[in-house]
């Protein structure tokens, strides 16, 4: 791989019924093994589901607001100076936030036990919306992490 070019990003087409990007990644995302029909039918039954739970009449919007509730805005990064090692915390861009949001919920819900992946995933994204559940802990943890190691804020670069 070329360390002169930065990777170029590839366009996303919209999703058929919701006609939204993010929705549309989200689903590439759940996708294994290329059964992106598997991967559609698991997140609108998920978005069925959570529009039903929270008595929305739009199901687009409430997930958005979830993965919204879910993306970190800082993290930390190791940077070796002179021998040692520190935890430098930096912001996130947006790609990278919406990429880690969307990675921390599909993880979270396939970790549910005795759940399918549709229950998982609705309860998951009511859990984000309400800002309660493994996500936002991992969130939480993620931005404490920050905080703790502001002092080397200067490091970065």
């Amino acid at each position: 791989m070329s360390r002169r070019h930065r990777a170029e990003k590839r366009e996303v087409e919209p999703d058929p019924i919701y006609s939204s990007i993010v929705l549309q990644k989200f689903i590439n995302k759940i996708m294994v093994n290329g059964k992106k029909s598997i991967a559609r039918n698991i997140i609108y039954k998920a978005l069925e589901k959570l529009a039903k739970n929270l008595k929305s009449n739009n199901p687009l919007e409430v997930f958005e607001q979830a993965l919204e509730n879910a993306k970190p805005s800082l993290e930390v990064k190791s940077r070796r100076i002179g021998g040692a090692t520190y935890q430098v915390p930096i912001e996130i861009p947006a790609d990278r936030r919406t990429s880690l949001a969307m990675r921390w919920i599909i993880n979270n819900s396939r970790s549910k036990v005795g759940r399918s992946m549709v229950e998982g995933l609705s309860s998951e994204l009511t859990d984000c919306f309400n800002n309660q559940g493994a996500t936002i802990k991992k969130k939480d943890d993620t931005h404490r992490m920050a905080e703790a190691n502001k002092a080397f804020a200067h490091y970065k670069w």
